[in-house]
């Protein structure tokens, strides 16, 4: 069985590779990476490839930046072309880029069955363009592999039949508990003269906080205040550091004493600053998963989040976009007020396992 598993933004080589490497183990399966390059800064795309010990991409596709449709449309012309010659069996895509749904329309409309990784998880906010994404992969995959429960029932609740729901569990916390221990041995600390339990960490990316001027300066003013009190390192994505410039913003950020911006990160890199930092601060959803995991506060800079089984069992909590309540979240944590979280149920990096267990039965099936 020949199967075509797509990455092509940070987070799908988190939730991909360990499915690769397990599928790899079994001669039954003839895999195939594809890499669409969505995300192709060194620190997001290549780094991982050194890192997590990936293979060279079977096909780089190399699309690039762009609008939402300019970036689908060309990954939909690129991996079409993959299609027709490589004719695999089924097309693993994973989370909820782009090249998600891009690569899951083309595989369905050539009747090559799709199996989505991360699948039922909703904001129900269809503002979010990764929730667009979701819903339209979830309703044209033929498997569903979901990380939570509440993933479940929100698939079933959409009237998905149950006999294409499988909970499998959380892909990414296989790679955070495999890589924890290499983590361990980078001198990101050092570097960076941070010292453990002393500092917060920030991520922020989304349109919804950055594209906007008045949103985007709230936030940095919230930084502002809190600098004060605890030093920040912020890891800064590129599409941040170019709106920061586009609004001439850059006087701002330079000016608050006690953050210090670097440049995006290394997977290795990232998952030491956030292990030990006081708190994080961030927009992303796979960082409010890995928090969870490690038990380090994390305050969400969202309305929302499809992740809400880090609210419920996690250390996780969504902060009102405002200044005074970033602040006050954050000077509650300062203050020892922190909220206690568990694992959810099969975090347990074990998950690539019962996804190949799937993939068997899909197998014998298919055969």
């Amino acid at each position: 069985m020949k199967i075509a598993l797509v990455v092509g933004a940070r987070p799908n080589f988190m939730k991909v590779g360990p499915i690769y490497f397990e599928l790899k183990k079994h001669s039954r399966y003839t895999l195939l990476l594809i890499h669409t390059g969505q995300h192709y800064d060194d620190n997001l795309s290549k780094i991982f490839f050194t890192q997590l010990g990936f293979p060279e991409p079977d096909v780089y596709l190399g699309v690039g930046s762009g609008t939402h449709g300019v970036q689908t449309a060309k990954i939909m012309i690129a991996f079409e072309q993959f299609l027709l010659q490589e004719k695999p069996d089924l097309v693993l895509v994973a989370g909820d880029v782009n090249s998600t749904v891009a690569c899951a329309i083309d595989a369905v409309k050539l009747h090559i069955p799709v199996a989505h990784l991360e699948a039922g998880l909703r904001s129900f906010d269809r503002r979010m363009p990764e929730e667009i994404n979701r819903i339209a992969t979830d309703c044209i995959s033929d498997l569903l592999l979901t990380p939570s429960n509440d993933a479940n029932e929100n698939l079933i609740n959409e009237g998905v039949s149950t006999n294409r729901i499988f909970l499998v569990g959380n892909a990414m916390i296989d790679s955070l508990l495999s890589f924890e221990k290499k983590a361990e041995q980078t001198k990101t600390l050092e570097r960076l003269q941070l010292k453990k339990g002393f500092y917060g960490l920030i991520t922020l990316h989304r349109p919804s906080n950055v594209d906007n001027k008045e949103s985007l300066e709230m936030i940095l003013n919230a930084f502002s205040e809190i600098a004060v009190n605890l030093p920040l390192i912020f890891p800064m994505h590129p599409r941040t550091r170019k709106q920061i410039s586009a609004f001439g913003l850059e006087e701002k950020v330079n000016s608050i004493s006690n953050l210090k911006l670097i440049d995006s990160v290394g997977y290795l890199d990232f998952i030491k600053l956030e292990k030990y930092a006081k708190l994080v601060l961030t927009d992303s959803g796979g960082i409010q998963e890995e928090t969870t995991v490690f038990g380090v506060p994390c305050l969400t800079l969202r309305e929302n989040t499809e992740r809400p089984i880090t609210i419920e069992y996690g250390t996780n909590q969504l902060v009102d976009l405002n200044k005074e309540a970033i602040v006050h979240n954050v000077n509650q944590i300062l203050d020892g007020k922190i909220k206690k979280g568990r694992i959810p149920p099969l975090w347990d990096g074990h998950t690539a396992e019962r996804v190949v267990k799937v993939m068997d039965e899909f197998h014998y099936t298919f055969t």
